[in-house]
Order: structure tokens, then sequence, then C-alpha cells
């Protein structure tokens, strides 16, 4: 009866190790994907983290630039604030365009690179 229930046994076998090799794969790729996504995500942290200080420091500098010139460092202020109001309202309105259609192919590609290979 072995030798009737061997090939059986072997397919058994045979399609345990493909479905251990499979999910192996997948962590292989989820690892490669999420190690890709948050080393981007640092970075981009990093960047923000170096405009804004840069952009306090240019704000800092306009107030006190434009306070000397019109003799109120409130008005300097109100002035820097609404440039930097006027700056906000730019990107809420082209927030589609700089983040999702930034992000949505980047995404894509990075998850469905392997398939675009075949």
């Amino acid at each position: 009866m072995s030798e009737l229930t061997r090939p059986v046994e072997d397919l058994g076998q045979e399609a345990s190790d493909y479905i251990d090799l499979r999910i192996n794969e997948l962590k292989l790729g989820a690892a490669k994907g999420l190690s890709l996504t948050l080393s981007k995500l640092l970075y981009l942290l990093l960047v923000l983290f170096v405009i804004s200080v840069i952009l306090t420091s240019v704000g800092i500098g306009g107030v006190m630039w434009i306070g000397e010139m019109i003799g109120s460092y409130a008005g300097g202020a109100g002035i820097v604030a609404g440039f930097f109001l006027i700056l906000l309202l730019v990107l809420i309105l082209l927030r589609k365009r700089l983040f999702r259609d930034t992000f949505v192919p980047l995404f894509v590609k990075m998850f469905f690179e392997d398939d675009n290979k075949n």
C-alpha cells in the first residue's frame, strides 16, 4: 500500500514546501516594502524638519526686517504671518497634485514592481 500512496504523500509534501516558499517570499516582499516606506518617511521627516527650521529663521528675520522698515514689529509679524497664510492656502489648493499624485505612483511602483517585470 505504501507504493500506492507514495505519490500522494510526495505531492502533499511538495505542496507544503511550495506554500512555505510562497509565505517566505511574501514576508521578504513585505519587509522590503516596509523598509523602503520607512526610509522614505524618515527622509521626508528630516527634510520637513530642516525646512521648518529654515522657514522659522526666515520668518523671524522677515519680522525683524519689515518691523524696522515700517517701525512696528507687530506690523512686521502681521505681514509675515499673512505671507505664510497665503503660502498655506496655495499648498491646500495644490494638495491633490502635490501629495496624492506623488504618493500613489510611488506605492504602486514599490509594491507591484515584481509584477511589472514579468
